[in-house]
């Protein structure tokens, strides 16, 4: 196998994911996601995915563009505000929704990544999220079974990069890119810069190569803020 994973671009990267594929998205809100990648598999076609991802995006951009372009069948996911056509899709009935508390979602895909076989976690206990689960009582409280979360392909976006995939996020940029580039049998990751072998330093690694099977620098990014807020400035404050 060779150690340089590098690909040309988003749409080389996107390739051989099929209809029904299960894909890992990382980011948080807007901060941490893989833009290229989101755009580069709504031009693909493909659909009836199932996206695993910590909220919905907006509409204009992360995973909202694909729920408008109709490829999604289900989702994974803590948090669907600020995205209408998850909104219309989920009471609409057309799309699969399953959710999870966004600790238990991070420790799942943790545990895919790890090879385990699940956990016990008292999150969601007496709630809808424990429905149809086991439920076991540990030292006087009870808590809730649940199993790992592993993918087809992972979609990471990481501020720096090397050929051989080793990764360096961006501060809180990290969130689920991390922990998602451990459980799927494809991770892709794009990065802002790509660099030689040797131009990170390995205290710098956050994601080894081994878990990344591609890599590409990515281009035009946006970088949206979600909500921006203001306030009046105090008398005096330059």
């Amino acid at each position: 196998m060779s150690l340089d994973k590098r690909v040309a671009d988003a749409t080389e990267a996107v390739k051989d994911v099929k209809d029904g594929s299960v894909i890992l998205m990382g980011g948080f809100g807007v901060c941490g996601v893989p833009e290229n990648l989101v755009a580069a598999l709504r031009d693909s076609g493909a659909k009836d995915l199932t996206l695993v991802s910590n909220n919905a995006g907006l509409d204009e951009f992360g995973n909202g563009l694909l729920l408008r372009s109709g490829q999604v069948r289900k989702m994974v996911l803590s948090y669907g505000g600020e995205c209408k056509a998850f909104e219309e899709m989920t009471l609409s009935g057309g799309l699969e929704v399953e959710w999870t508390p966004q600790g238990t979602l991070a420790e799942r895909i943790r545990a895919g990544g790890a090879g385990l076989g699940g956990f016990f976690t008292p999150t969601g206990y007496g709630t809808a999220v424990a429905e149809g689960k086991e439920t076991r009582q540990i030292d006087g409280r009870w808590y809730v079974f649940e199993k790992p979360l592993k993918a087809d392909f992972a979609f990471v976006k990481a501020a720096k990069g090397d050929w051989m995939g080793n990764l360096a996020y961006r501060r809180t940029a990290r969130n689920f890119n991390q922990v998602m580039a451990t459980a799927a049998r494809v991770t892709i990751a794009e990065v802002e810069e790509l660099l030689p072998p040797g131009g990170l330093h390995p205290e710098q690694v956050h994601t080894p190569g081994v878990f990344v099977k591609r890599v590409f620098k990515g281009a035009a990014y946006k970088k949206p803020i979600e909500k921006r807020t203001t306030r009046p400035r105090e008398a005096g404050v330059k």
